[in-house]
């Protein structure tokens, strides 16, 4: 005796006068559960039995209770099918199916963070899905990187959290286009040498790194970040096209900016100070920043410009030194963050040649067109209690 269930299944038994692209799975689908519903009628309760075999030919495979042995998993960033995938190929579930209708059920489940994550093998869906959104489960490495810091600053504040030793870093930085920094960042069109290093690069954000991620990757991270923030901006565009230079000069302008100003509001008068000294009136910069960032580099600490030596702002064995030499120093010396890269590229229209902080409560800066007006910007410093006279 033929199964009826059987021959729903069987293209055999399909019309084969009708071509076969007209053959639809769903068809078979929609009537093996007809049968199945006809038999329960029919049959009573061994109809009821054929119905629940029937049922696990389109049921998602799953596994029971809240699993066994402990695995950690890393998370992407992804649809809930390619989490599912994560954690099929890490046996925590037994199909991305039983995981997808999971995530749908619980109201939470698109909620899901990309993280490492402490789980167990063979864990029901609904057990998977709760423990991903369970703040507990999830394992933080998190750091935040500062706007401003230089690469030195960064390596150590990573080396502390992550436990990686800080030469590992130093180490992984010394080829910038190998973790991600593209070609074009390394030219300039003023007919200077470029650093060629990482300095600039690590854009500053708050990080959540694998436990295990080796020093290269971090700071691949780190780069990728930058490209990305700078290609939202249009950084290079902008600076080609606008304003003339190449994006490495731009770079260099917003670490200036960064390190200069006192408030984020006086970044875009600074990159247009930096800009008017370097190709309107080209001139020296004399931006003490530089100076303190050649210091830092020798391991002799920072100054404040009213306690720099003349032999420290002058030092010839200085690359980076912007008081004599006219134009932009040789690189970043620091790592800027989105509001300097912005203030780059679009700096504030003037013809200021000078500023100076002149409020060290307020951290606001004075600025000025001639000598004049900067000497007189000076005393009013000097009587706030600003260090220069």
């Amino acid at each position: 005796m033929i199964d009826e269930l059987d021959l729903a299944f069987d293209d055999d038994q399909a019309d084969k006068t009708k071509p076969r692209h007209r053959r639809r799975g769903g068809g078979r689908t929609a009537i093996a559960f007809l049968l199945a519903f006809v038999l329960l009628g029919v049959l009573g309760v061994g109809g009821y039995l054929g119905y629940e075999k029937v049922r696990g030919f389109f049921t998602a495979a799953d596994y029971d209770g809240s699993g066994a042995d402990a695995v950690q998993v890393v998370v992407k960033e992804g649809s809930i099918t390619e989490i599912g995938n994560t954690l099929v190929e890490a046996d925590v579930v037994k199909s991305t199916a039983a995981f997808i209708d999971a995530a749908e059920a619980n109201p939470r489940g698109k909620n899901i963070q990309p993280g490492t994550y402490n789980l167990k093998k063979q864990m029901s869906a609904d057990s998977a899905v709760a423990l991903l959104l369970d703040p507990k489960a999830r394992v933080v490495n998190g750091v935040t990187i500062n706007e401003g810091w230089t690469t030195l600053q960064v390596y150590d504040a990573l080396s502390k959290k992550t436990g990686i030793p800080v030469k590992d870093f130093q180490t992984a930085a010394k080829d910038p286009k190998a973790l991600g920094v593209p070609d074009a960042w390394f030219t300039r069109r003023d007919g200077k040498k470029v650093s060629g290093t990482a300095e600039g690069f690590l854009f500053p954000d708050t990080y959540e790194f694998p436990p295990k991620a080796t020093a290269t990757e971090i700071l691949s991270t780190m780069v990728s970040k930058f490209v990305e923030t700078t290609t939202e901006l249009g950084v290079v565009d902008t600076a080609e096209q606008k304003m003339s230079i190449s994006p490495y000069e731009a770079l260099i302008i917003a670490s200036l900016a960064q390190a200069e100003a006192g408030v984020p509001g006086d970044m875009a008068k600074i990159a247009r100070v930096a800009i008017n000294r370097a190709y309107v009136k080209k001139m020296p910069l004399q931006f003490d920043v530089t100076t303190n960032y050649w210091l830092t580099l020798n391991s002799k600490g920072a100054k404040h410009s009213g306690k720099m030596t003349t032999a420290e702002l002058e030092d010839p064995k200085n690359p980076y030194t912007t008081e004599l030499k006219v134009g932009l120093p040789l690189g970043p010396i620091n790592n800027p963050g989105q509001q300097a890269l912005e203030a780059a590229v679009n700096p504030t229209p003037g013809d200021w040649l000078f500023f100076v902080l002149v409020d060290p409560k307020t951290k606001v800066s004075a600025f000025a067109v001639t000598n004049a007006q900067h000497d007189a910007n000076i005393q009013k410093a000097c009587a706030n209690g600003v260090p220069l006279c």
